[in-house]
Order: structure tokens, then C-alpha cells, then sequence
């Protein structure tokens, strides 16, 4: 399929996207008690006004309608296999989405449900599309994947992890739509090195639905992801990395990892601290993210604020963190082929991740392992 086509699908996606963006801002004065974030208050807030928190619908609005109206458009795009393929990956990520979308309106869907619900998802594609993980590269792992139930139960957890680790990383204006765009586009550059184009299509899918929501949230935020867009896009990249493995038997599940490090060293590193270090929950809300700390420790430092462009600081924290993802993703992307080299980028992401975490904290822990009154009453500004 000629790039160009994988090109125009990605436009058509993002340009309903942005429509359906824009009408959301343009009338939240009738639907704002319902979607907008009230909760300025929160240990993890940063912005200081309510803003519409439902852009996940726009983003499934690019993807589903940016398909049909290129299909439209372009009547021999795809075969109807596939074309029924991406519906039925739409129709698997109903129960992530709808959770989320639930707990943007109500704020009491619980982070257990919303996680059994995206692992229902995954369990959904895995009976719709065969997206079902049999090979991680892992010793001893490998041979219990052939046992089917088991190889379910492990995708399951893998897709609802990453989506969760969206949804953590979705703390400042443009931060967690440029990391599913920048893991996208090399999940779908390594589609296209081994002929998959139908990864490839959910790639650009994706990603033109995830900017055209980004031209209504970066660098103003005049609209949000919410919980129901951060599950819906985590899951719609789990699943091409599901799928990638899948369908590529050549392509290794470290090249994969190495791909999508940021946030799931991100979750992990945050599940360790908050219940090793800190001795409290791991679901438990907290400012001490890498994004969080970026924030506090350099932009704050660094960049002056502006009572004309309040949304200054928040939007400089991308600018931090996005050129360090895209540099992974891109050398995960063209030199991660095989195990051995992919495993040395994946640790090599770690050491860099924990070398920056420990400098931004500079090692003020406090004798019942949490971060000093320092840290924690850093001023919020938006």
C-alpha cells in the first residue's frame, strides 16, 4: 500500500478528530456538569480551572469515522477482512473506553474496575482478532503461553497495564498523546520493515485522531483526555503491540518493550516506590511521577511564568520529555531487530529513567520513605 494512503487515512482521522474536539469546548456551558475536571485539588492536579475532561470522544470519533469516511472516499482501501478487522478492535475496546468515559462524568468508577474492564477488552480481541501474546522471549514464560487460558490471562494483564500506564503518565497538557503518538508511529514503522499493513493502518488511525485532539489540548488545554481517552488509546497501542507480535513472528517481544518503555517503566517504577519505599498503596494518587518532578524541579525553575499565557509551565513538560521517548522509540525502531540488542535498549531505558528520577529527587527520602515537605508542598500552578 503506497505511503501516501497510510498518510491521507491519518489526515482524515485527525480532521474529524478536531471537529469533534472543537464542538465539545464550543458547548460545554450545556454538558460542563457533567464532563468538565472539578477536582482541582487532587495530589496529582495541576490546573487551576475546569475544563471539559471527555476528548476521548473525539479520538474514537477520528478513528471510527476517519475509517468510514476514507473507506468511502477510497472504496479499494483494504480488504473487507480487514476493514471488519478494525471494527471489531473498536467493538473489543467498548468496555476501556466506556469505564473510563463513566469515571470522567461520575468520578466513582474505581481504578480495579476500570482495569478489569480493559482486560476485558483484551480478552474480547483476543477471541475476535487471535490478538493473543504466545512468545515474550522469556525463558520458561514461553512454554507456559502455549497453554491457551494462561496465554489469555497474560495479554490481558499486559493490555490492561499499558493502558493504565496512560492514563498515569496523562498528567500535563500534550504529555501523554505525544507518547502514544511517537509509540505508535514506531509500532507502525516496524510493521511496515515486515509488510504488516494492517498494524499499520491502526497506527495512523491512531495517531491522526491523537493530534487532531492535541490541536484542543496543547498547548492551552482548553480540552482534556480523561480517563475514557488515556484506556482507549492505551489499549488501541497495547493491541497493535499485541498484534504486531501476533502477526511478525520475526519481530521480538524486547523490540516491542523497548518501544513502549516510557510509561510501563513508568507504572512499574511507581508500584515499587509507592509500596516498597513508600509503604502505602500502589493505586494511591501521589505527585511524585517523573512527569510530576519534571514539572517541580525544572520548569519551575526554568520557565518564567506568564499571567498572559498561564498554560506556559504545564505545556513545557512535554517539550522535556517528549524528545527523550521519541529518541528511544526511534533507535528501539530501527536497530532493536534482534532480542539481544532490544534487551539492551530496554535496560538501558531503565538506568537512564532512574538515573533522572534520583536526580530530580536529589535523594531527600525521609526515614518513613516519603519524599520531604519539600516536595510535597510544592505550589501548584498551572
Amino acid at each position: 500500500m503506497p505511503e501516501i494512503q497510510f498518510f491521507q487515512l491519518g489526515a482524515t482521522a485527525l480532521a474529524v478528530s478536531v471537529v469533534v474536539s472543537l464542538l465539545i469546548v464550543l458547548s460545554q456551558k450545556w454538558h460542563g456538569g457533567l464532563s468538565h475536571d472539578h477536582d482541582l485539588n487532587g495530589v496529582q492536579k495541576v490546573h487551576t480551572t475546569a475544563v471539559p475532561r471527555i476528548g476521548g470522544l473525539a479520538v474514537v470519533a477520528g478513528v471510527l469515522l476517519g475509517l468510514l469516511i476514507f473507506r468511502r472516499l477510497n472504496p479499494s482501501f483494504l480488504n473487507e477482512t480487514r476493514y471488519m478487522d478494525v471494527f471489531m478492535l473498536l467493538a473489543a475496546s467498548a468496555p476501556a473506553f466506556a469505564a473510563g468515559l463513566v469515571e470522567d462524568m461520575t468520578k466513582r468508577v474505581s481504578v480495579r474496575a476500570r482495569l478489569a474492564a480493559t482486560a476485558l477488552s483484551a480478552v474480547i480481541a483476543s477471541a475476535m482478532l487471535g490478538a493473543t501474546v504466545s512468545e515474550l522471549d522469556l525463558w520458561g514464560i514461553d512454554a507456559l503461553l502455549m497453554f491457551t487460558p494462561f496465554a489469555v490471562l497474560v495479554t490481558a494483564i499486559v493490555v490492561a497495564g499499558g493502558s493504565n500506564a496512560i492514563n498515569i503518565i496523562d498528567g500535563f497538557n500534550g504529555l501523554s498523546c505525544s507518547t502514544i503518538v511517537i509509540m505508535a508511529g514506531g509500532l507502525a514503522a516496524v510493521a511496515l520493515q515486515n509488510g504488516d499493513n494492517f498494524v499499520a493502518i491502526l497506527g495512523a488511525l491512531g495517531i491522526g485522531a491523537t493530534i487532531g485532539f492535541l490541536a484542543l489540548n496543547y498547548p492551552r488545554g482548553k480540552l482534556f483526555l480523561g480517563d475514557g481517552g488515556a484506556y482507549f488509546l492505551g489499549f488501541w497501542v497495547s493491541e497493535m503491540a499485541v498484534l504486531l507480535l501476533v502477526r511478525n513472528p520475526a519481530v521480538n517481544a524486547w523490540q516491542v518493550l523497548a518501544i513502549c518503555a516510557y510509561p510501563v517503566i513508568e507504572v512499574l517504577f511507581s508500584i515499587y516506590r509507592r509500596k516498597v519505599i513508600q509503604g502505602v498503596s500502589p493505586g494511591a494518587p501521589d505527585a511524585l511521577h517523573l512527569h510530576t518532578l519534571v514539572f517541580r524541579r525544572l520548569v519551575f525553575k526554568h520557565v518564567t511564568p506568564d499571567a498572559k499565557r498561564p498554560w506556559k509551565r504545564n505545556a513545557a513538560v512535554p517539550c522535556v520529555i517528549a524528545p527523550g521517548v521519541a529518541m528511544c522509540v526511534g533507535v528501539s525502531a530501527a536497530f532493536g531487530g534482534s532480542a539481544p540488542v532490544s534487551f539492551a535498549i530496554v535496560l538501558a531505558q531503565l538506568a537512564i529513567y532512574v538515573a533522572v528520577y534520583g536526580r530530580l529527587v536529589r535523594g531527600r527520602w525521609t526515614s518513613n520513605g516519603r519524599v520531604g515537605a519539600v516536595m510535597r508542598a510544592s505550589a501548584k500552578i498551572q
